[in-house]
């Protein structure tokens, strides 16, 4: 766990106590993905290509490391846990997978895959983070423009934000709340998307 902050996480927080370790711990993390709940019925744009380019995001999330935050400006790490793959790099993957498995759309592609592009779902992820405290809350934020690729003009911008109560002590318990708070997010953007293209 690396501190981003000198405050001692300790003191602040005995329930996490367990949670969070030096520096000098060993390296045996857990690794966990993402899941992503298919969208719902909607309309059709079977006419339309897009790209989903990798989020943007602070430097803080734009790494393998699981984020708790303890305060408005101290955020930890989630001892022996990490993400399959950068988080934005993941989230982009699942996006995809969402927009794909949606079959509503003529194509989805990442950048570089050669697609003829109308409009590029641009996001950002602002928050990704378990909130400590009680109660304990998985926290998602991420804001998404739909950008046309001909002309650049942005279309629709929204931001989407979900939350889940953490339900126990236990790293799993962590990224469970994150992964609900996620697909929640992630299906309302799929959705969002294809209305306002």
């Amino acid at each position: 766990m690396r501190r981003v902050a000198s405050r001692p996480f300790l003191a602040a927080l005995p329930l996490l106590a367990a949670l969070v370790t030096g520096c000098g711990s060993k390296a045996n993390n857990d690794t966990f993905d993402l899941s992503i709940t298919p969208s719902g019925q909607g309309p059709s744009a079977r006419s339309r290509q897009i790209l989903v380019p990798e989020p943007t995001a602070l430097k803080s999330l734009n790494s393998e490391q699981v984020v708790v935050r303890v305060s408005q400006s101290e955020i930890q790490y989630l001892a022996e846990s990490r993400w399959g793959d950068r988080l934005p790099a993941l989230v982009q993957s699942k996006l995809v997978e969402a927009f794909e498995n949606s079959g509503r759309l003529g194509g989805v592609g990442k950048p570089g895959q050669g697609l003829a592009i109308d409009y590029q779902v641009v996001t950002d992820i602002r928050a990704f983070e378990v909130t400590a405290g009680s109660p304990r809350l998985a926290n998602v934020e991420i804001s998404a423009k739909i950008l046309n690729d001909r002309n650049g003009t942005v279309r629709a911008q929204n931001v989407f934000k979900a939350t889940a109560p953490v339900s126990g002590s236990e790293n799993r318990d962590f990224i469970e709340a994150l992964d609900r708070a996620f697909a929640k997010v992630g299906a309302e953007i799929v959705d969002w998307s294809l209305k306002s293209m």
